[in-house]
């Protein structure tokens, strides 16, 4: 016997697998959160439903799957259509970067994440101005930085990135990056994050002083407080200076080129002033809750094909849009649940196939008459006599002699 299906299926929403759709949520909103195993010991304890972590597994990246599919036909749609989009706030910031994660087999692979955020107006924190962003939303993937460039106008687009008054591209000095900014807001406003440029200076001050020296630090304490506070001329003077006195030092001559490079993203005292953070602190912490958290724990190892599936469903419920989103993931799963039983049915209705070498008969069709019912010669031989009701039936028939 094959598997079937219930009439009613489709009438009761049901979807894939073996439970209610409300307890299949559950589950995969879980094992979006935890290791899957943990995820299935949670359902039982709180809700009493007993599944395995490979049921649990299955569920959770076939869900995810569903969602890339509908983002990457939502960006095939805005592509073809060019709708206008909603209108951001004020003042936003998007902010970009990767993080590894590790892979079946001892391998490792990038993953880009966008962040994006409204900004706030700054307030006084220890004696200092400090700008927050807030309401932020997701969008990772494990693809290239052109695939990445393009795939994320989702996100772009659901944020009103293209309406908003102002944004500002808070990132490091990648290529990449550059270019994510170029293709979805180029008149953003570009600032080089502060501890990305730290890094570089730092640089120069390890290879005056011995790395993790305490000269070096105190020479790098000052130096950032400078940029930050009075800009980068004074550092670029001190710094031109040095090359002359080692011209052959990597350390002094790399890092200057550098940051001369960006000399503009890194107007630290004009950005503050005009109320812009100055870190991507935004998307360090994303990385570290959208990816590593979820996909970096202990002893994982993802399959590849199975890695942008967790990452959707980690972008829905970091983002807080579960109750927004998971309604349209339900329903493409129905759809699909819906299509299959519908091909297996048909697959079962459609006549097999007439061998070529088995002859076809063109005459006339045979007529059958029906036969007649065998009668058993001796009535004592009837089956029904075995029963009380049979008993009285061959009594009325056959009624004892006399």
């Amino acid at each position: 016997m094959g598997r079937g299906f219930f009439p009613l299926d489709e009438e009761l929403e049901l979807l894939p697998g073996r439970l209610t759709p409300r307890g299949q949520e559950e589950l995969i909103r879980l094992s979006s959160w935890m290791p899957f195993e943990r995820a299935t010991e949670l359902l039982a304890d709180m809700q009493g439903i007993r599944v395995s972590p490979s049921m649990s597994k299955r569920s959770s990246e076939a869900a995810g799957a569903v969602y890339v599919e509908m983002q990457t036909k939502e960006v095939e749609r805005l592509e073809k259509e060019l709708p206008p989009a909603p209108k951001g706030t004020e003042k936003m910031q998007i902010s970009a970067d990767g993080a590894m994660v590790p892979l079946l087999h001892g391998q490792w692979a990038e993953v880009r994440t966008l962040v994006l955020g409204e900004v706030q107006p700054p307030v006084k924190e220890r004696g200092e101005w400090v700008v927050h962003t807030r309401n932020l939303s997701y969008f990772s993937r494990k693809i290239n930085s052109e695939q990445f460039e393009r795939l994320a106008l989702v996100e772009i687009q659901r944020r009103g990135i293209e309406n908003a008054g102002q944004v500002a591209s808070v990132m490091d000095g990648s290529d990449w990056l550059q270019s994510l900014t170029d293709y979805h807001r180029p008149d953003a406003v570009r600032i080089l994050d502060f501890p990305h440029a730290g890094e570089h200076i730092s640089q120069v001050g390890e290879f005056l002083y011995g790395e993790d020296s305490p000269q070096a630090q105190e020479w790098l304490k000052e130096r950032l407080h400078r940029l930050k506070h009075e800009g980068p001329d004074s550092l670029f003077t001190e710094l031109h200076q040095l090359q002359s006195q080692h011209p052959d030092a990597q350390e002094v001559s790399g890092n200057l080129a550098y940051l001369k490079k960006r000399e503009q993203q890194i107007q630290y005292p004009r950005f503050q002033a005009a109320g812009w953070p100055i870190g991507s602190g935004i998307v360090e912490s994303g990385n570290k809750l959208v990816v590593e958290v979820r996909l970096k724990g202990s002893g994982m190892h993802w399959a590849e094909q199975h890695v942008n599936s967790m990452l959707a469903l980690r972008n829905i419920v970091c983002s807080r849009r579960w109750k927004e989103d998971w309604p349209k993931v339900e329903a493409r799963l129905r759809q699909q649940a819906f299509q299959q039983r519908m091909d297996l049915h048909n697959s079962r209705k459609s006549p097999a196939p007439v061998s070529v070498s088995t002859p076809i008969m063109t005459s006339s069709p045979i007529i059958t008459t029906p036969t007649k019912p065998k009668i058993l010669k001796n009535p004592k031989d009837n089956p029904w006599r075995k029963f009380k009701f049979g008993r009285a039936l061959y009594q009325r028939d056959y009624p004892p002699k006399k």
